[in-house]
């Protein structure tokens, strides 16, 4: 599947401070309103699961944090589930693609606790990309998941012998190959 969001302002536009219900009934307290791609995500993710997903890979641009530790070389990598992390790990290796895993200990989580609403959007200025990845993980429960934060790596600029300016594509062939990897 693939969710989408586009952030415009409207009169109807949310605002720092709103209070949401996601698709799993979880109250989220809106922080940041440019924020808005890990709320449509979180209900892909509740969607996958009422559709009967055994596994979730989710692929974001979702924060420029992931930017500032990795640059774009590496893809952030991060999840529930260390057999499916390695395997997209390993298929990107075998295509050319790097991944660096990041850290989800649960002490990141209570960066989003929030004292009106289950959770908050945003977990504050630090380990911006680890807390992106614990807001999604709320609604992950027992399925294996694994969450590749692209922001870093989707755009390549400057052009380098073996990549052109502009998007990249980063992890489509990881993900080819993780899955004709899986259907041997």
């Amino acid at each position: 599947m693939a969710p989408c969001s586009e952030n415009l302002p409207s009169g109807k536009a949310t605002k720092p401070g709103d209070v949401l219900r996601a698709m799993t009934g979880k109250t989220i307290e809106v922080i940041n309103t440019d924020a808005e791609g890990r709320l449509v995500l979180a209900d892909a993710i509740a969607y996958a699961k009422k559709l009967g997903a055994t596994r979730i890979i989710d692929m974001a641009t979702l924060t420029g944090a992931v930017s500032i530790a990795l640059g774009d070389v590496n893809t952030g990598i991060l999840g529930t589930d260390q057999s499916l992390i390695d395997g997209v790990i390993e298929a990107g290796k075998e295509v050319g693609e790097r991944f660096w895993q990041l850290p989800l200990d649960k002490e990141y989580s209570n960066q989003i606790k929030s004292d009106i609403a289950d959770i908050k959007n945003t977990g504050g200025k630090k380990a911006g990309a680890i807390t992106a990845a614990a807001f999604l993980k709320e609604f992950v429960d027992d399925t294996p998941w694994a969450h590749l934060d692209i922001a870093g790596t989707a755009w390549g600029d400057p052009a380098t012998p073996f990549r052109a300016k502009g998007p990249t594509g980063i992890a489509v062939r990881t993900l080819i190959e993780f899955i004709e990897h899986a259907s041997r």
